[in-house]
């Protein structure tokens, strides 16, 4: 009996000693930080002219993957941002796109809007929105059921559903901004029925006008941009009241004509005020200052609708990115004085790339393209006509992914499959797509890797479409200026991934991971159980192996 008693005490004395151990190695802050659209070059391209307090503290002071991917198609904002806190793909976690043919409901629908809640900051209909669509947990849910809800978890960005999918389904609060006539960041009703004080009070500060009265100027003389194309060229997109995409752009005069205050979006200030308002929420909610570690995720989403603009070679992404670098190192400064040098962990990526501009790069003789939409279901139409007698079969394009008529083609006593199968073989002769598959292919053979495990990662047999359809590289559906994203080509893919703080080891990796090992990697530095439907795998190297001693 003496010795039962003795091994429960030793056991509790253990378990005690575990629980204190986690509590002290682990983190007060965690902080994911998601560039949108940044390929991985951006690192080493403007290198030479970042400060040593940005991307360079990270790289020099972090662990750096320098080979990570996404092993998935499509290549979108919300496809991104889910893959990366949830530790899974498409196939698993339902975000399929940002907006999707649902074809339960017969109608184009978006990731993140529900009809249920309502906006919490103005009257407006934009806070309308919650993540019931994404099907698994994430990896600030799971720390929330570590911690039995004692832990804050908050996700910010302009663009909602980058908000919204990073923090969860039990988030204390998702804010993203809303332009317009309105300028203020909100939320929903999903989250709380008012807005915080804190958030009021930025909402006041008059910020965003202060951002928006000044012309978008350079860091440095114009001159100096030497990784960039020529300022004035026909590879870029103009702000609306624009002649020549060339800097200065007066942004004052331009206001009116661009959205009012979602014209804070298209420029490099609309990072620095993501920042701004990161700043108050750590104030506000006393993030990273209780026993408990928090969670905060937030995502820069001005350097996507540059890039869209603008293009990858553009003067305009180079100055972006420098600006972006000091806002990320006087960011840094603030954590280490507000929460602690030792006491925060960061990692960084970005939640897919972008392709050069393909009218610049057919300039240069490399092979690119545009792909005509309505041209591909004309002869998805001609192929049902010619083999089916009927031009009805067809109920939706969009996203690379085919929709048939289910009731339709019964009607005529035909399957789905034998439709699907028919056009597969005669869309492989369609200019612009380069290869074609059925969902009952991907649904029963197993590709281990390349573009079709990418798309296989990416398809959802209760959402996704009928027919999958991958174009050739360098391949947009937009006009000759600007560029875009989605496929699973290299440089859509290609992905800076840095871990950064407590729990992290100093170092580079050429090793190829994949963005779905970011949550994993973090659930074991944190010692919490990974999200419900994770798929990756824990990236070892970058994790300091004493705090598990």
């Amino acid at each position: 009996m003496k010795k039962v008693v003795l091994y429960l005490g030793i056991a509790v004395l253990c378990l005690s000693f575990t629980s204190n151990e986690t509590e002290k190695t682990a983190p007060k802050l965690v902080i994911g930080l998601v560039i949108d659209q940044m390929r991985y070059d951006y690192l080493t391209r403007y290198s030479d002219r970042y400060s040593e307090n940005g991307f360079k503290r990270l790289l020099k002071n972090g662990f750096s993957l320098e080979n990570a991917h996404y092993n998935l198609i499509p290549t979108y904002t919300a496809v991104g941002h889910a893959s990366i806190y949830t530790g899974t793909t498409p196939n698993n976690h339902g975000i399929i796109s940002n907006n999707w043919y649902d074809k339960f409901l017969k109608e184009t629908i978006y990731c993140v809007d529900d009809a249920d809640f309502k906006t919490v900051g103005n009257s407006g209909t934009s806070g309308k929105k919650s993540p019931k669509r994404m099907f698994t947990s994430t990896l600030a849910d799971q720390l929330k059921l570590h911690q039995n809800s004692k832990g804050k978890s908050i996700g910010i960005a302009i663009k909602d559903r980058s908000a919204i999918l990073p923090a969860g389904h039990s988030a204390n609060g998702a804010y993203w901004f809303d332009g317009g006539k309105e300028g203020k960041f909100i939320t929903s009703s999903y989250y709380m029925n008012s807005l915080p004080d804190w958030v009021n009070k930025f909402n006041s500060s008059g910020k965003a006008d202060d951002y928006l009265s000044k012309p978008w100027e350079t860091l440095f003389p114009l001159a100096s941009y030497t990784k960039s194309i020529t300022d004035n060229n026909k590879f870029e997109g103009l702000f609306k009241g624009e002649v020549a995409p060339i800097f200065p752009h007066n942004i004052p005069k331009l206001r009116s004509k661009n959205g009012n205050y979602s014209l804070l979006k298209n420029i490099p200030e609309g990072n620095t005020y993501t920042i701004d308002f990161t700043k108050a929420a750590i104030l506000g909610e006393k993030l990273g200052t209780s026993e408990h570690t928090d969670f905060l995720a937030v995502s820069f989403s001005s350097t996507d609708y540059i890039g869209h603009q603008f293009g990858p070679a553009s003067v305009e992404i180079e100055d972006t990115y420098l600006k972006l670098d000091r806002d990320i190192a006087d960011f840094l400064t603030f954590l280490d004085k507000n929460v602690g040098k030792d006491n925060y962990t960061v990692f960084l990526t970005a939640d897919h790339a972008a392709v050069h501009v393909p009218s610049y790069l057919q300039s240069l003789k490399i092979p690119a393209q545009y792909f005509n939409t309505k041209e591909l279901e004309n002869s998805i139409k001609a192929i049902t006509q010619k083999y089916f007698n009927s031009t009805e079969l067809l109920e939706n394009v969009s996203n690379y992914q085919i929709f048939l008529n289910k009731e339709k083609i019964e009607a005529l006593n035909f399957t789905k499959d034998q439709v699907a199968e028919r056009v597969v073989s005669e869309l492989e002769n369609l200019d612009g797509i380069y290869k074609s598959v059925t969902a009952k292919t991907l649904q029963t053979t197993s590709f281990a890797k390349g573009l079709m495990n990418s798309l296989q990662n990416g398809y959802n047999q209760k959402l996704s479409g009928d027919v999958l359809l991958i174009p050739y590289p360098a391949t947009l559906t937009r006009g000759k200026t600007g560029t875009s994203h989605g496929t699973g080509y290299s440089y859509d893919t290609h992905i800076p991934i840095i871990f950064y703080g407590k729990g992290i080891k100093k170092g580079v990796s050429r090793k190829r991971y994949e963005i779905i090992d970011i949550a994993p990697t973090i659930s074991n530095l944190l010692r919490i159980e990974a999200p419900n439907s994770s798929t990756g795998r824990v990236i070892e190297e970058a994790l300091v192996t004493e705090i598990h001693d």
